[in-house]
């Protein structure tokens, strides 16, 4: 028996910087709602998702800044999220900001099912500038806001099936797919918000949706998995961003993509045993060389030939 499972891209379009949370909750309870009358058993939402991109700015004011974060979750107003997936029996993914006790901020998501949390990861492959410079076009000021995720690459039994997590950039690198693969992860979900444009590397902007996608791709492929990423997308306070919400079988096959920029769900029923035969492909005890694979976590960026 094939072991299928419906999930779904919980796709949000643009959120405005004084939009309240309780707007954006309505708007995902929403998605929720429409998916359990589709059968879905796994929404996955954006990256950021009850928020705008707050780091496009330089905020100086700690007020105005504390509130893009999140100190309990769930929290007074994301339980009911939780208790939507109580009552519709659906899990979902939920990228988020983070502040801890100790006042550390992460870019972080979970794994809620059945209302519970199973499951967390903080951004790992966190892009931008840790300084503002006010001569950049679009300021992306990740690295300024958040400290890297200290939780590691991780995978989380859920749904029946081995679910891994992955937050926006971390989709462009291989390791953080390979470090789940090892792990015989077989569905990740990844929220994200990207810009569709780069004013400082116009050159690249017709690219934008292909460098999205390509690297999925592959890493689907290569290590037998299915994914599905979701955006953050439309106009949102002067920057377009990207959407593109996607889901990818193992074989390396986009099956499902958005085609608006505003709140959409985006389904597909998967089969989960699909990833044997590309697991068995890529079979990594046969063919795997750690040995020659040393440079990988011994040398951070590019130098000498050995």
């Amino acid at each position: 028996m094939p072991r299928l499972i419906t999930v779904a891209a919980a796709q949000l379009g643009p959120i405005g910087r004084k939009e309240p949370r309780s707007s954006v909750l309505q708007r995902m309870l929403m998605l929720m709602e429409r998916g359990a009358t589709t059968g879905c058993q796994l929404l996955v939402f954006p990256e950021m998702a009850l928020t705008t991109f707050f780091p496009r700015w330089h905020i100086e004011d700690e007020a105005e800044l504390s509130a893009f974060f999140e100190r309990e979750m769930p929290g007074p107003e994301t339980m009911q999220l939780f208790e939507a997936s109580r009552r519709l029996r659906i899990s979902f993914y939920l990228g988020y900001c983070e502040q801890t006790p100790k006042g550390e901020r992460y870019n972080t998501s979970i794994l809620v099912h059945n209302g519970d949390i199973v499951g967390k990861y903080r951004k790992i492959h966190v892009p931008g500038n840790p300084v503002y410079d006010p001569s950049l076009k679009l300021q992306h000021l990740e690295r300024w806001y958040f400290r890297d995720g200290d939780l590691g690459f991780k995978t989380f039994d859920a749904l029946g099936s081995r679910v891994g997590m992955l937050i926006c950039n971390d989709r462009r690198w291989p390791e953080s797919f390979r470090v789940l693969g090892l792990q015989g992860v077989e569905l990740i979900c990844l929220g994200y918000n990207s810009p569709a444009q780069l004013p400082d590397m116009p050159e690249q902007n017709s690219l934008r949706v292909f460098h999205h996608l390509v690297p999925m791709q592959a890493a689907a492929y290569q290590n037998g998995t299915w994914v599905v990423a979701t955006a953050k997308a439309g106009r949102e306070e002067g920057c377009d961003m990207m959407g593109s919400s996607c889901i990818i079988a193992p074989s390396g096959e986009v099956v499902a993509l958005s085609y608006t920029l505003d709140d959409e769900l985006l389904s597909c029923t998967i089969d989960l045993d699909m990833t044997t035969a590309y697991k068995k492909f890529f079979d990594f005890g046969l063919y795997r060389r750690p040995e020659c694979y040393n440079l990988i976590v011994e040398r951070k960026a590019a130098g000498n030939p050995i």
